[in-house]
């Protein structure tokens, strides 16, 4: 670490190991009161990379540690564990010029945890967001290397006088430096505009919904081959078993089926033997379950623990889509499908709307706003959807225009019946006229948007930050929705 700290500055540095005005203290850093190892009038920096763990895959200590740090934060179940050291240090420095940088999982600038750690870091405690490094792919000399996207924060109670976001072309690729007015804990040039889990949409749009949960230890989902196969056994059961979908499914082009049993009568049922078999084990792998709502499900074994489809033909957006393709396979899907919680459905939806989430603008959105499943996009309806802000008062020949694209979009997807929507959106297999009729619908929903000069995703997002705190300035969240939208 010496000769390295020598060849980067171009000076001899003896600085390791460290032997004099050394002071290492070992413990839970989130448990420890900063101020008794160091105080706070002798702090200028507060610098590391804190512990990389998600909210869904914590050990037990950790997840005592994050309730011990946010015990007077709502919601802060949702929180990664670096979170905790951003809360910690943000109290530390208030009303101080100390600054503070930090290595993090990108997921901390993604999804839920932005409004939620983000507003009290910013309006309790002051600090501003000074410089940032967007998403890289970590990289050290340790063994056993963390495979992480991370970013980096610099923030502190003041503004400094030059802000400064560094980007990078991929995750491993080549550096850039920007200069902005302001950056927002979306690490975007743009206001501090921070989003709220939302019910319902800011315009006025259909609602967007979560998929059935079968809950069922996987005794209601066949195969093609193992539908065959109970079919001959029970030929009976045909009306009751229908096309079933999700993410997986939808995007890599097959089909399984699942038993729907929701209208049979009693009587029906049970001359159905091997159907009540199937019901016999939901009813056990229900019964097994370690969570007590799942258990309660066990008095209805016939029916999946939540149904939700929609009675209509209906527009399908996968909850998870690859990052590498430039827009998320999204497509209408017969009433007939049942379509399972690993997927969102919105009912009554246009080839209007399906032109506008299929767009480079909402795909600009999506790709700063939604949370990520290790860099891939995981799709929100609360964060992604019911916040995203439509155009305002689009005229009939506009919308007639993105109709038109949407409908060409769907068109020469057909063209192509034993390619998947993977295929067809992977971009080194997307046939070009599949790309130039998406780069079509782009310009059609730019011009509805009123702007058609956009050259970075970031610069659409600016636009769209200012749009969303037009659209909900004068309401409070949930109470009422823009009627122009």
């Amino acid at each position: 670490m010496t000769i390295a700290l020598s060849e980067e500055f171009g000076l001899y540095f003896a600085r390791i190991p460290l032997e004099t005005s050394a002071k290492i203290v070992c413990g839970n850093a989130l448990e420890i009161d900063w101020e008794e190892v160091i105080p706070v009038r002798h702090v200028s920096y507060i610098m590391g990379n804190p512990p990389f763990s998600g909210a869904m895959v914590m050990s037990d200590q950790a997840r005592a540690d994050v309730d011990f740090v946010f015990q007077d934060l709502k919601g802060s179940g949702v929180l990664d564990y670096v979170a905790c050291w951003y809360w910690l240090a943000a109290k530390f420095i208030y009303g101080t010029s100390i600054e503070v940088g930090f290595v993090s999982t990108n997921s901390i600038c993604q999804g839920e945890q932005v409004g939620l750690l983000w507003q009290p870091i910013l309006d309790r405690f002051k600090c501003r967001i000074n410089f940032a490094h967007r998403t890289f792919k970590w990289n050290n000399e340790a063994k056993g290397k963390a495979a992480v996207h991370c970013v980096i924060i610099g923030f502190a109670t003041h503004d400094a006088p030059v802000k400064i976001i560094y980007d990078y072309d991929t995750v491993n690729g080549k550096l850039h430096a920007i200069k902005a007015k302001n950056i927002n804990p979306f690490l975007i040039d743009a206001p501090n505009v921070l989003l709220v889990n939302r019910k319902e949409p800011i315009c006025q749009v259909p609602a967007m919904r979560f998929g059935s949960m079968p809950r069922d230890g996987g005794h209601f989902i066949f195969t093609e081959q193992e539908r065959n196969d109970f079919l001959k056994k029970e030929p009976n059961a045909k009306k009751w078993i229908r096309p079933y979908t999700g993410a997986q499914e939808f995007i890599n082009g097959y089909i399984r089926y699942c038993l729907w049993l929701n209208d049979i009568k009693p009587d029906e049922l049970s001359k159905l033997h091997e159907v009540i078999k199937r019901v016999e084990l939901v009813k056990e792998f229900r019964l097994a379950s370690k969570a007590a709502a799942t258990r309660r499900f066990a008095r209805t074994s016939s029916l999946f623990c939540q149904i939700a489809q929609p009675k209509t033909d209906y527009l399908l957006v996968p909850r998870v889509s690859s990052e590498r393709r430039k827009y998320i396979p999204i497509g209408f899907v017969n009433a007939n499908v049942i379509a399972n919680d690993q997927v969102l459905t919105v009912e009554d939806a246009s080839f209007f709307h399906f032109g506008i989430i299929s767009s480079s603008m909402h795909m600009a959105w999506v790709s700063y706003v939604c949370g990520r499943l290790k860099s891939d996009y995981r799709y929100s309806k609360d964060i992604v959807y019911n916040n995203f802000p439509w155009p305002e008062n689009p005229t009939e020949k506009q919308k007639q225009a993105i109709e038109a694209a949407a409908q060409t979009v769907i068109d020469i997807r057909a063209q192509f019946p034993d390619s998947s929507l993977a295929d067809l959106y992977d971009p080194l297999t997307m046939p070009p006229d599949l790309l130039n009729a998406h780069q079509q619908l782009d310009k059609s929903v730019d011009a509805v948007y009123g702007k058609t000069n956009f050259q970075t995703e970031d610069q659409r997002m600016a636009f769209l930050f200012e749009l969303y705190q037009k659209y909900t300035s004068l309401f409070p969240p949930e109470k009422k929705r823009r009627s122009g939208c």
